[in-house]
């Protein structure tokens, strides 16, 4: 499966560019930097130092790198073109250092209360389905 906004709530986190826009402790908002690892109730984000957040109460925007096609660019080039997203994330587009073509995905932390490994298996029955 292919990680797209729609699915991002049922992949692997670590890896992702993510940022906190939303937490109730103030001072963890703008947080951002590398996922480095994740537990049930937590992600750890490596920026200028790691820093362990509570999914609970913290609402986190990740950057998607999307691979470049024609239609992509087609649609780059159309103004006011948004698209359809589950009411559990919302997304903006932009440019990364200007030159790869990424989609921001802001997902509350709620939604990744589980363990990760549960939550993105593949076989057997699974609520993230």
């Amino acid at each position: 499966m292919a990680l797209t906004p729609e699915t991002l709530t049922r992949h692997e986190l670590v890896g992702l560019h993510v940022r906190v826009v939303e937490s109730t402790n103030p001072d963890a908002v703008g947080i951002s930097g590398r996922v480095v690892g994740e537990t049930m109730g937590t992600l750890s984000v490596e920026g200028d130092r790691v820093w362990q957040l509570p999914k609970q109460g913290t609402t986190f925007e990740f950057a998607l790198p999307r691979p470049r096609t024609d239609e992509a660019a087609d649609a780059a080039k159309a103004s006011g073109t948004t698209s359809e997203l589950p009411s559990e994330t919302a997304s903006r587009t932009g440019q990364s250092n200007g030159c790869e073509d990424v989609a921001y995905v802001t997902v509350d932390g709620a939604r990744l209360l589980s363990r990760p490994a549960l939550r993105t298996e593949k076989a057997g029955v699974s609520t993230w389905r």
